[in-house]
């Protein structure tokens, strides 16, 4: 059997489906083109996909007797589902492993954004530190503040129990209300009650710009914007020019609405802390992202349940 693996993935995952003996294909460390993807998952019974190939009906047909698609990721907005589910191809993904890894990245946003560490560690090194001062880059505390989560899946539910240890208020809004102590709010309150406001959506059509122009002018003046999910969920060209006024007090942003390139009103923007889509770059949760996904691909092609499966 002939199984694609779109980009290279940590060697011990690798390793485990080199062992079942099949025809294993493997792509660049860098994201394949789309003609590179075209040309390799040809003839492929299994594929296993990241979020930076788009798996839709064109690459389907370049592999007509391909049996499961597996993703090494939660997301699944790169794979045409509904497709999959027409050729009656399992759909699988890696939920949870990822959760406390993603929390803990975006509670090391929220205090880097709070202190200033980016604009601490560029005045130091140009030269412009001239001794401490009792105004120089001051920011807001998170102890005391209101955090408000737009979702609450596993890991706005993981960022809620950290930030509570802090010593934040912690609310949220989401499409269906969740169990627990955690206060759940209409989105228009959340957003002028809201210290940090934080984002755990997928991408949809409801979500997609769901932070536009209108949400951004409803948040508390001087709030600070993180996002860890899906960068079309924010626009950042409405973002930008909220960030210039001083409305809104800082962003941190992991992922981008046209990524991999950055908006570049963004990129002009002092208080805009920006990172390239690491959330869940630990070395363990990536290796455990990656076993998942080829344990999720093995058994749908032995004909055993995956550990995930989205379809069907």
């Amino acid at each position: 059997m002939r199984i694609h693996v779109t980009r290279k993935i940590p060697r011990r995952a690798l390793d485990r489906l080199l062992a079942t003996g099949w025809d294993i294909f493997v792509g660049p460390e860098e994201i394949p083109s789309r003609s590179r993807l075209l040309w390799g998952v040809g003839g492929a019974v299994g594929l296993l996909t990241l979020l930076t190939e788009k798996i839709d009906a064109e690459v389907m047909d370049r592999c007509p007797d391909l049996r499961v698609i597996s993703q090494c990721a939660t997301g699944l907005d790169n794979v045409d589902v509904a497709e999959a589910n027409r050729r009656k191809i399992p759909v699988c993904n890696t939920p949870g492993v990822l959760t406390e890894t993603c929390a803990d990245f975006t509670l090391a946003l929220m205090l880097a954004l709070s202190r200033r560490l980016l604009e601490g560690d560029r005045l130091l090194r140009q030269g412009q530190f001239q001794g401490w001062g009792p105004l120089m880059l001051l920011g807001p505390d998170l102890h005391g503040a209101t955090l408000g989560l737009l979702g609450m899946g596993n890991i706005a539910r993981a960022v809620a129990r950290r930030a509570e240890g802090f010593g934040m208020r912690v609310i949220y809004w989401s499409r269906s209300e969740q169990p627990g102590g955690v206060r759940c709010l209409e989105l228009q309150d959340l957003l002028s009650q809201a210290d940090v406001v934080s984002l755990h959506l997928p991408l949809s059509e409801q979500t997609r710009h769901l932070i536009n122009e209108q949400r951004l002018a409803q948040m508390k003046p001087g709030a600070l914007l993180i996002n860890t999910s899906r960068g079309p969920v924010v626009d950042e060209a409405a973002l930008a020019r909220a960030l210039h006024h001083g409305h809104i007090g800082g962003a941190a942003l992991d992922v981008f609405e046209d990524e991999p390139a950055v908006h570049p009103d963004i990129l002009a923007c002092p208080n805009a802390l920006l990172t390239p889509h690491i959330a869940s770059a630990s070395l363990a949760t990536r290796e455990r992202m990656a076993l998942l996904a080829v344990d999720n691909l093995i058994a749908v092609l032995r004909g055993e349940s995956p550990a995930h499966q989205v379809n069907l």
